[in-house]
């Protein structure tokens, strides 16, 4: 990049890049594309943006790194384009679904998933470096958003409208706010290998699991996000059990008389 003389000294003129940035961009526009969609009714294309904008979000990340052109900038931009996507778009859709004829009760749960999402960026920001990259510590937000959309979406493909639902939508919505700003530990797969060798079953099943996505997408993909949503409580559950068998039984000290 070019430089210029301020004071006499030499500065870097600041610029974006500009690959990883469309990307986190086109993430910001299928949210709110989705919000957008959804004042028209139009739950299933509200629902594939918010799934298009995960991809998105996904892919930004793994683009910086592979380029290397990862920056404070990018993270900055990155975060506040999830605020939008994965938290106020998931709440306003599933309020004009289903919370909207629940009075103060259903703007209310649906500002707690909102504050959730925010809560949990602002979290995760301070402790990038600091914890376990194997694992998140609440549930990320593109996968709430995705829990939340996706019970719309297969509720809309059955032909179950959201006011007949009202009190089950707000228990979701209520559920994926509070997972986010848990403690609960969720599995980020950022640990697994895919450069190395795998098994041939490994290539047979790929084609398997995109046979099952289209078969009925609405069904399986909401089926994935709750296995995965309830992943990490049923975990805890496990874990909590486990160290329950393994303190040693207290002995009985006492002699007979």
């Amino acid at each position: 990049m070019e430089h210029k003389r301020f004071d006499g000294h030499r500065l870097r003129r600041q610029g974006i890049y500009i690959l990883p940035s469309l990307l986190t961009t086109g993430s910001l526009f299928a949210g709110f594309y989705a919000i957008v969609q959804s004042l028209s009714g139009n739950w299933d294309h509200s629902a594939i943006a918010i799934l298009t904008a995960m991809l998105l979000d996904a892919l930004d990340g793994r683009v910086a790194r592979l380029t290397h052109t990862e920056s404070a900038f990018g993270a900055q931009y990155d975060s506040l384009v999830d605020m939008v996507s994965f938290g106020l778009a998931p709440a306003l859709i599933m309020y004009e679904w289903a919370l909207s004829g629940m009075d103060k009760l259903g703007w209310l749960a649906a500002f707690l998933y909102a504050a959730g999402a925010g809560l949990r960026l602002a979290r995760f920001n301070v402790q990038v470096g600091t914890v376990d990259k194997r694992y998140f510590r609440g549930l990320p937000s593109p996968a709430a958003a995705a829990l939340v959309i996706g019970f719309i979406w297969v509720l809309h493909s059955s032909g179950i409208p959201g006011r007949e639902v009202s009190i089950l939508a707000m228990l979701v919505t209520v559920m994926a706010g509070v997972l986010m700003v848990s403690n609960v530990r969720f599995r980020s797969f950022k640990d697994l290998d895919l450069r190395g060798r795998v098994p041939y079953v490994t290539i047979l099943a790929l084609p398997l699991v995109f046979v099952l996505v289209f078969l009925d997408p609405p069904q399986v993909l909401f089926a994935v996000f709750l296995a995965y949503a309830l992943s990490g409580p049923i975990g805890s559950v496990l874990k909590f059990l486990r160290r329950g068998d393994a303190r040693p039984a207290s002995t009985d000290t006492s002699r007979r008389g």
